[in-house]
């Protein structure tokens, strides 16, 4: 598992981001594919970084807290056979899949924290869990599926250790 952690910003957390990240990506892999032939990136922006993105990708003129670029097309969540063709994103190098792209404001981590009453550490790692869930093609469109992401979020939390505070 190759998890590259890029920092574009000089807004920094006086947190282990790196390490959490790492513990979250390791415990939705493990939880939801058992294999560790995956490799992904997690960009840590500011909200004015976020807000270009969120910007030219959605349409949204303001910053987001967490955006997820996934790779696979999954045709269930979640069930990596059910992915069409993998091909196309096995970094030949290293063998590995390209499940996507991650992309956190730190701005949002701080504000969020404050505003849900928990840790900055807490909240990192709930927008990691949420957007590997995206990337492993789970989504929130309707009441069934929010209700099961939750639930998922929530599991991977409690297994890396990420409670509430």
């Amino acid at each position: 598992m190759n998890v590259e952690i890029i920092y574009d910003t000089e807004y920094k957390l006086d947190i282990e981001a790196d390490k959490i990240i790492n513990e979250v990506v390791k415990v939705a892999i493990d939880e939801y594919y058992g294999d560790d032939d995956i490799e992904l990136s997690v960009t840590l922006t500011d909200d004015e970084g976020i807000k270009k993105l969120n910007s030219e990708f959605r349409e949204i003129d303001s910053p987001t807290d967490v955006l997820s670029f996934p790779m696979l097309e999954f045709g269930t969540p979640g069930d990596f056979e059910t992915v069409s063709d993998v091909s196309d994103i096995v970094d030949p190098d290293t063998d590995e899949i390209m499940l996507g792209d991650i992309v956190i404001s730190l701005e949002k981590v701080v504000s969020q924290a404050l505003e849900y009453g928990h840790s900055k550490d807490r909240e990192l790692a709930f927008l990691v869990a949420h957007s590997m869930l995206h990337l492993m093609g789970y989504d929130h469109m309707d009441d069934i599926e929010r209700e099961d992401m939750e639930k998922r979020q929530e599991d991977i939390l409690q297994l890396a250790g990420y409670t509430r505070d």
